[in-house]
């Protein structure tokens, strides 16, 4: 059994520190507001990770993997929450100078932000349903062993953002440039929205 636990974890860190649109969520939010608004961010995905776990176990995420209609709708609304970030980054991107001046942040609750951005995105139920019972120990009952991977993976996602977030406040001085801030939001605004258009498009 901890043999195969070890090797879920090896799988689980591999797949947690791919980027993808979380860690754009958390980018954006931490450069344009700083760390703590990216600690509250990964505090909301890490809720949303929950979330979906808690579905899992139930046997409701199956479900919507398993149905077209419930897949693309929340398919639908994750790519549109995605791509309106991504446009409010790139706009964020001309208001350099107002922020300067203490105007304008990133609306929206930062916690919220992370949440949302995770729950509507049904990658996350197919990962869950689809992976998770493949690593489970077969020490334990089914469901055991896909909360404890569920709890494993929200783990090394808050290890895995809080240190990127950790990387990025100590590059502060560097991000608080103009020209350096005006570059990242177009940058994270431009993959937002890139990432909006994948999720749109994926199959279940």
């Amino acid at each position: 059994m901890f043999v195969q636990l070890l090797a879920a974890v090896g799988v689980l860190a591999v797949l947690t520190m791919v980027p993808g649109p979380d860690m754009a969520v958390v980018t954006k939010r931490a450069v344009a507001c700083g760390w703590r608004d990216g600690l509250r961010t990964v505090g909301g995905i890490t809720a949303g990770l929950l979330v979906w776990g808690v579905l899992t176990v139930v046997g409701l995420a199956a479900v919507l993997a398993a149905s077209a209609t419930a897949y693309t709708a929340v398919k639908l609304v994750g790519a549109a929450y995605l791509v309106a970030l991504g446009i409010q980054s790139l706009l964020g991107s001309r208001k350099t100078r107002a922020r300067e001046q203490g105007g304008a942040a990133p609306a929206g609750n930062p916690w919220r932000t992370g949440l949302v951005s995770n729950v509507f995105n049904p990658k996350i139920a197919v990962f869950y349903t689809g992976l998770l019972p493949t690593l489970a120990p077969t020490g334990l009952s089914p469901h055991a062993g896909m909360a404890l991977l569920v709890l494993l993976h929200a783990g090394l996602t808050v290890l895995w953002l809080s240190g990127y977030v950790a990387l990025l406040s100590k590059a502060h001085t560097f991000f608080e440039r103009p020209a350096v801030r005006r570059a990242m939001d177009r940058v994270t605004g431009v993959v937002l929205i890139g990432f909006g258009v994948k999720v749109a498009g994926t199959q279940p």
